[in-house]
């Protein structure tokens, strides 16, 4: 069960990128060669100014961030990322139990804070929950698209409604078909 259970994790995953913030360089190389497996690219950074011209330039799915770093650390990362992109997916994963700055970071708005050291279970966890977020985040662009979309065509909509004698979703459907060719 726990196989089939990964794999079609895997298969989600891999539909996403990610971008590793650690300045330690033995654990951004651990984080990064195990999150390759997950998904279908990767950015490493080690300090928070390259991560956010990294970020600025890709734009990952999920961002994974170390608090404590030098220069900028991971809260004022988290902060700025916020600025460009209010919904990104940020997760700080630390070895800090400062609970000031674990306290910042949830005033900034991370989406969940996850304790070093990490074992296979936590990644599993944090994977099934990262696609839960986007999965979320998806069905609310989804519904805000498809209440947007037929008020912008409205007038077609009823054009053709009147001249073909169909129903309204027909054409809506037909419009989408259309619009996403």
């Amino acid at each position: 069960m726990q196989n089939i259970d990964l794999v079609q994790l895997t298969s989600q995953t891999k539909k996403l990128s990610a971008m590793i913030v650690e300045d330690e360089k033995v654990a951004n190389e651990l984080l990064s060669s195990t999150f390759k497996n997950f998904f279908s690219d990767v950015h490493s950074c080690f300090n928070g100014e390259d991560a956010l011209a990294v970020y600025e330039k890709n734009t990952p799915d999920v961002v994974f961030v170390d608090i404590i770093m030098a220069g900028m650390d991971g809260i004022e990362l988290s902060r700025r990322i916020r600025e460009i992109n209010p919904t990104q997916i940020i997760i700080v994963i630390s070895a800090s139990n400062d609970i000031e700055k674990i306290s910042e970071s949830i005033e900034v708005g991370v989406n969940s804070f996850i304790q070093k050291p990490i074992d296979t279970k936590k990644i599993i966890e944090l994977l099934t929950s990262v696609v839960s977020m986007i999965t979320k985040k998806k069905k609310i662009e989804t519904k805000t698209f498809s209440i947007s979309l037929p008020l912008d065509l409205y007038e077609t909509v009823n054009d053709s409604a009147k001249a073909e004698s169909i129903s309204k979703n027909a054409i809506i459907i037909r419009a989408l078909r259309g619009f996403f060719e």
